[in-house]
């Protein structure tokens, strides 16, 4: 709070959903690792197969929040709003674990 009380600019407070990437060895690895993370709840996953053949499978949760706190130095929302706010992004971090 006293940092953001000094910030003299605009503040976000901003929680990224979790990416894991996997580099897998065949086709049938990403796949099955996709299905899983699909079915565990990570529906931004996806599989790329890059030029020179290689497989990735990302698992990306869509666990993510965005919210400005400050406008050229003025807090706009309250200490109790921030509090909630850490608390919120606390959960989705439980929920990526």
């Amino acid at each position: 709070m006293t940092a953001l009380k000094k910030a003299t600019g605009d503040v976000v407070f901003k929680f990224e959903p979790f990416v894991l990437h996997v580099l897998c060895r065949e086709l049938q690895d990403a796949q099955l690792l996709h299905s899983v993370a699909i079915d565990s709840g990570f529906r931004n996953s996806g599989i790329t197969v890059g030029r020179g053949g290689k497989i990735t499978t990302a698992v990306r949760s869509t666990h993510c929040l965005e919210v400005p706190l400050s406008h050229k130095g003025r807090l706009m929302v309250s200490e109790e709003y921030i509090e909630f706010l850490v608390h919120v992004a606390n959960q989705k971090m439980e929920e990526n674990i």
